[in-house]
């Protein structure tokens, strides 16, 4: 029976890794919805949400809060099946990735932890930005085990290594900005939890969208120069990537500048957190696909 049951799941092992994908893009939204509403502290402790009770205690004059928070803590055991499914699936599908596939595990234990202590530090920016960018970091190896699985076709030729590391740089620079504007901002996740980064947000939002541009222009770089990759097989897969995160880094950029100019309103900031799942997803598929074989010869025109 038990036999019966991991066979199954390891026939729906690219099931489960497309699931972990989302799951952990998901969860960036969530959380935001959390901070957004203003129910970071809907549960005032944790592991428990309330001294004495794992469940959060309603009052007919505040059950928003406690309801938006709890359930965002439920949704950790959504990401604990499917971290489990991952497992797995990578375990019996692919030996040699099989340690690899308990990254994501691993991954949501680290996340329940700086939640924990999010909440027992009462939202203090310098936690709560690490708790963002922890679930960027595990989008992006998600998006990496998926392809590595699948054996997604990566380009040949010469590799380019100087300019895949300069825009992995960009991307983590892009997203910490992000985090230390959020962490500068007014949305602090509870009415009462007001300490922010001592950082003029203005500032450090014109530092944000200063290396969203430089990103730009390094992925223009980036696309110029494999535009005409003819390696076969990965050609179409490379392709597909560049113009994913090109139209999903224009989106964003978009969405920043509309938040800035129309004073953060929520709806808005929810759909940028939307956005920064997918341009991890994007930038992370771009990284993997353009890492070259070695074999043959790229034909690119520079």
């Amino acid at each position: 029976m038990l036999t019966r049951l991991l066979d199954l799941i390891a026939r729906r092992a690219r099931f489960f890794l497309l699931a972990n994908v989302v799951a952990q893009a998901g969860i960036i939204v969530t959380g935001g919805v959390v901070r957004l509403t203003g129910s970071g502290l809907g549960c005032s402790t944790w592991p428990q949400c309330e001294p004495g009770s794992f469940t959060p205690v309603f009052h007919a004059e505040n059950w928003l809060h406690p309801a938006v928070e709890f359930g965002n803590r439920l949704l950790t055991f959504v990401l604990v099946i499917v971290a489990l499914g991952v497992a797995i699936s990578v375990w019996r599908t692919r030996r040699d990735l099989r340690w690899y596939g308990l990254v994501p595990g691993v991954g949501v234990i680290l996340q329940a932890i700086v939640g924990g202590i999010t909440v027992l530090v009462e939202l203090h920016p310098l936690v709560v930005a690490p708790h963002l960018l922890l679930s960027t970091a595990l989008v992006w190896y998600s998006v990496w085990l998926t392809l590595a699985h699948r054996r997604a076709p990566r380009r040949e030729g010469a590799p380019m290594v100087a300019h895949r590391a300069l825009l992995v740089v960009l991307v983590a620079t892009i997203l910490v900005l992000g985090a230390l504007t959020t962490g500068a901002g007014p949305h602090s996740g509870d009415i009462d939890a007001t300490e922010r980064l001592a950082l003029d947000p203005a500032l450090i939002a014109r530092a944000h969208a200063a290396a969203v541009w430089g990103f730009i222009v390094v992925l223009a770089a980036l696309v110029w120069r494999v535009r005409r990759d003819r390696s076969e097989g990965a050609r179409d897969e490379v392709r597909k990537a560049w113009v994913a995160l090109v139209a999903v880094t224009l989106a964003q950029g978009l969405i920043g500048y509309v938040q800035y100019f129309t004073g953060l309103p929520e709806a808005v900031v929810a759909l940028h957190l939307v956005g920064i799942g997918a341009f991890t997803a994007a930038a992370s598929a771009l990284n993997y696909l353009l890492a070259a074989t070695g074999r043959g010869l790229a034909v690119t025109r520079a």
